[in-house]
């Protein structure tokens, strides 16, 4: 989780995935779940959130909460950027993998 800490504090500021998770009443899986799925939802068409809520499981509440903590649908872009976003590549794919999503 350390790379990802690290992001999310320089999005949300002075936070981590722990701390994150429990603000939106989530798991830490669960939060690298939702934040992997959102960062790839963010360029596609249509809507992030229900995107990534059909990508996880996860309920669309629960991923706005997510959106609004790391700063909104531009922190989203900003956030696919660090990851090295290129479709599926970099981070973000290798993120998408750990929770068998490709």
């Amino acid at each position: 989780m350390g790379m990802l800490d690290a992001l999310i504090g320089q999005l949300a500021g002075n936070t981590d995935v722990a701390g994150l998770a429990a603000r939106v009443g989530l798991t830490p899986a669960q939060v690298e779940m939702a934040v992997a799925a959102l960062a790839r939802a963010h360029p596609a068409p249509g809507d992030t959130v229900a995107t990534a809520a059909n990508e996880t499981g996860l309920h669309p509440d629960a991923l706005g909460q997510i959106v609004a903590q790391l700063g909104g649908e531009g922190a989203l872009g900003s956030l696919g950027s660090m990851l090295g976003q290129g479709g599926a590549g970099g981070m973000l794919g290798s993120l998408g993998g750990l929770f068998g999503k490709s």
